[in-house]
């Protein structure tokens, strides 16, 4: 063959290949709806939410410079050790919530969802477990169902479907999603409850810490009907 067509074929073959890598580029792209979370950083697996919520995996102090630049204003943990052994920037509040994906109940969820919207009046929020799967993930589902009005199926499939991880973690998640009582907990996070149900042992002790918090105020309270 001559070195001429020799070169146009290595020429056709590199733009027809050139050409595939777009497609297949611009069709994952487009795989990827709008509204999903949208990648920022893989190594730490940091997506964002919206305009003042971000979710990830365990940062670390590599990770710092990042939050500077996204203006992070505070750091949710859903596990049970501190940050401080890794966040030291003055400025970024910390918050730690920790509980577990098979052991979760609407006050968990709560606390959490709570803890998000009263952090995101400060700016951007930073919410993370160790691999920013499962139990950020749970969070981040109950947060577009509860918050943001999204439909169980749309968080659910946002929430295994994402890129977030190895979808065998999520399934204590799917499992409370799927018999969470949405309006109840929508009603309980406006109201300032701390769960769903007035037996729940937060609502007991809320309840006790206020009749004694009453009967100090007025002693007669606690006198006996004569």
């Amino acid at each position: 063959m001559p070195k001429r067509s020799l070169r146009s074929l290595l020429c056709l073959t590199l733009l027809f290949l050139v050409a595939g890598s777009a497609a297949q580029a611009a069709d994952f792209t487009e795989a990827r709806p709008a509204d999903w979370a949208q990648p920022v950083e893989k190594h730490y697996n940091l997506y964002q939410m919206s305009p003042t919520l971000y979710r990830s995996s365990l940062p670390d102090g590599g990770a710092l410079p990042l939050l500077t630049k996204l203006k992070i204003g505070t750091v949710i943990t859903f596990l049970p050790d501190s940050d401080a052994s890794w966040l030291s920037t003055p400025g970024i509040k910390q918050v730690q919530l920790p509980y577990r994906t098979n052991h979760v109940d609407d006050s968990d969820i709560l606390k959490a969802l709570r803890a998000v919207q009263v952090a995101e009046t400060n700016g951007p929020v930073l919410m993370h477990c160790k691999h920013g799967s499962d139990r950020t993930g749970l969070v981040a589902a109950m947060y577009r169902v509860v918050v943001q009005g999204w439909s169980k199926e749309d968080a659910l499939n946002e929430m295994t479907e994402g890129g977030f991880g190895d979808s065998y973690h999520f399934k204590d998640g799917v499992r409370y999603m799927m018999q969470a009582d949405v309006e109840k907990l929508r009603t309980a996070l406006a109201n300032g409850d701390c769960s769903t149900s007035v037996f729940a042992l937060c609502s007991l002790k809320s309840w006790v810490n206020s009749t004694a918090t009453a009967h100090h105020l007025d002693p007669r309270l606690a006198l006996p009907e004569q």
